[in-house]
């Protein structure tokens, strides 16, 4: 039986095909493929013209796990235990905890064209275009309790944004503890969630949100979003995915061998709101102060009332456009 997929990465390259055509294709009648098209018109716009058949409103560039393995280097594949790559899902740091549970030795990778439960950081929900956008997920094994796992993120959120920068990005920066912005607007969001025993290994999952091309804005989104296409990159989502995975495994490598240091140190260098005056909010508390950078183990440090204080939760927001050395 013919999978919509199937359908719709023949209908990937944004030119009309008949329906008589995609039928002889797949071996199915033109009422098969009719369903198929009208499944698909849930998650993307398809135009229908009589005697020309369907075509997609845009062009999509579809996940090929092929291709993102090719961009991994002999290291990488070596290390790794499997990339997945999915059509639509839940969640993939979802599937990816769910297979923590099996305690796997070699990280795992999932990659979805889209996401009806995509959450970022304090609950919300992240918008998850199909095919247009990069959700992804890395569970990898740490010979170390989970509490020496904390400031991972802000690993991640560095090694994030030197891959942009050498994709050829500029203006974006990072908001603590794991958001990256571009021109003051998400670009992409960090979640990591940590599973094991206070003592002895632990996995980590490590899911990053990454807006390519937002396409259509929905009105529910609460925040200012920005996406690649937007800054003016034109990027191949699989190789930007493939690049993505590559650098995620060698900073858990380098966290696993160094800890978090290094990356504090790389921090400053994107931190966005370093000498800005910010609210830190969190249930049941709220603090005023001027942020002063990171403190070693990944906390973020405030001047308030000129005395330096250091935080580990909460979100942060500007409080007024006023800078500060």
């Amino acid at each position: 039986m013919t999978d919509v997929t199937e359908v719709l990465r023949a209908l990937s390259d944004g030119r009309f095909h008949s329906g008589e055509d995609l039928a002889a294709l797949f071996g199915c009648s033109r009422s098969a493929v009719w369903k198929h098209v009208r499944r698909l018109r849930e998650h993307v716009a398809i135009d229908a013209v009589t005697g020309r058949g369907y075509r997609l409103a845009e062009p999509l560039e579809l996940l090929d796990r092929e291709v993102i393995l090719d961009c991994l280097d002999e290291r990488h594949r070596a290390c790794l235990g499997d990339c997945h790559v999915m059509d639509i899902v839940s969640s993939t740091n979802e599937l990816a905890m769910q297979a923590s549970g099996q305690a796997p030795r070699k990280p795992r990778i999932w990659f979805a064209e889209s996401q009806t439960g995509g959450r970022g950081r304090r609950g919300r929900s992240w918008h998850s275009p199909y095919g247009r956008n990069l959700y992804f997920s890395l569970l990898y094994r740490f010979d170390a309790p989970m509490h020496q796992l904390a400031g991972l993120s802000i690993a991640a959120g560095v090694e994030l944004a030197t891959l942009l920068s050498t994709l050829g990005l500029q203006g974006h920066g990072l908001k603590w503890p794991n958001d990256l912005l571009w021109q003051g607007r998400k670009l992409a969001g960090i979640l990591v969630e940590v599973s094991g025993e206070s003592e002895g290994s632990a996995h980590a999952v490590i899911g990053i949100g990454l807006n390519i091309d937002l396409g259509e804005i929905p009105a529910w989104l609460d925040q200012p979003v920005s996406c690649l296409k937007e800054a003016g990159l034109d990027v191949s989502r699989n190789r930007v995915a493939g690049q993505l995975a590559a650098g995620m495994l060698d900073m858990c490598a380098r966290f696993a061998e160094q800890g978090l240091q290094p990356f504090v140190d790389r921090w400053g260098g994107y931190d966005l709101y370093r000498g800005k005056r910010v609210r830190l909010s969190a249930p049941g508390l709220q603090h005023d102060g001027i942020v002063a950078g990171l403190s070693p183990d990944g906390g973020v440090v405030l001047t308030i009332d000129g005395k330096r204080r250091v935080f580990h939760g909460g979100e942060l927001s500007l409080r007024t456009g006023e800078r500060h050395g």
